[in-house]
């Protein structure tokens, strides 16, 4: 078992295995099960992704940004191939986020999570310091 500098991190868009990204978000991820090809290529194309890479270029997790460059970043779609769990690449990414907003300016970063409180708290991250001050709509379905 290969530690977390076994993995290439890739910000370029045009390393992403597509294929692989769809099925995992679509079928396997909680928060999008039977979300659309056509919407998953979308959300990927207008955002900021990364990938980490198993040696020979596998790809083998992703997650993306969304944010206005300036002052928020979002971050989401952050997925961790079941074959390589447990071994750091959640709180990569997690990390990478910070590095990305801090290359930005951005002081302020958000993330929704059902389950990986210790991951992201690890990298920093905690719950909201004034939760009354955000609102949302949200007209999906409730998670299975």
């Amino acid at each position: 078992m290969g530690g977390v500098s076994d993995y290439r991190l890739s910000e370029d868009p045009a390393d992403l295995d597509l294929d692989r990204v769809v099925r995992w978000i679509s079928t396997d991820a909680y928060w999008a099960k039977g979300r659309a090809r056509d919407m998953i290529e979308r959300s990927f194309a207008n955002s900021f992704p990364v990938g980490l890479y198993a040696p020979g270029l596998r790809q083998v997790a992703v997650a993306r940004i969304v944010s206005d460059r300036a002052t928020f970043a979002w971050l989401c779609d952050v997925y961790v191939d079941p074959d390589h769990r447990g071994r750091g690449l959640g709180s990569t990414l997690a990390n990478w986020s910070i590095e990305w907003a801090e290359r930005h300016g951005i002081k302020r970063i958000v993330l929704a999570t059902l389950d990986a409180h210790g991951v992201y708290a690890r990298s920093g991250f905690k719950p909201f310091e004034h939760p009354e001050r955000w609102m949302e709509i949200d007209t999906r379905p409730p998670f299975g």
